[in-house]
């Protein structure tokens, strides 16, 4: 292939709109974030705070450390409930701290 041809489909697999939850079409994105946490509140209307588990290797002592991140997530129908594992997906800021939506619910709490 030369690479006017490369450069070609470069540009058309870029060009391709997709659509959201919404069906809106929102153009060429790049991959978003998707992260899996575990719901800590949600008591707020059409609001939960995730809370997600990231655990990394401590560079000189080598063990183990959690670190905790609570993300505000959109929640449309207000389906979600405290102790969900949830899977959520980066989105264009919703609020001053909303910039996660709701992409589906892993396991119900019991």
């Amino acid at each position: 292939m030369a690479d006017s041809e490369v450069a070609n489909t470069e540009v058309a697999n870029t060009e391709v709109a997709n659509t959201d939850t919404t069906g809106e079409a929102t153009g060429p994105r790049r991959n978003r974030k998707v992260r899996e946490g575990v719901v800590r509140s949600a008591k707020m209307d059409k609001t939960a705070i995730v809370e997600v588990t990231r655990r990394s290797r401590h560079p000189q002592y080598n063990k183990t450390v959690q670190h905790n991140a609570r993300y505000y997530v959109h929640d449309e129908e207000n389906t979600l409930n405290s102790g969900d594992k949830v899977r959520i997906v980066e989105t264009r800021p919703l609020s001053k701290k909303k910039r996660w939506r709701l992409l589906d619910v892993v396991e119900r709490a019991r």
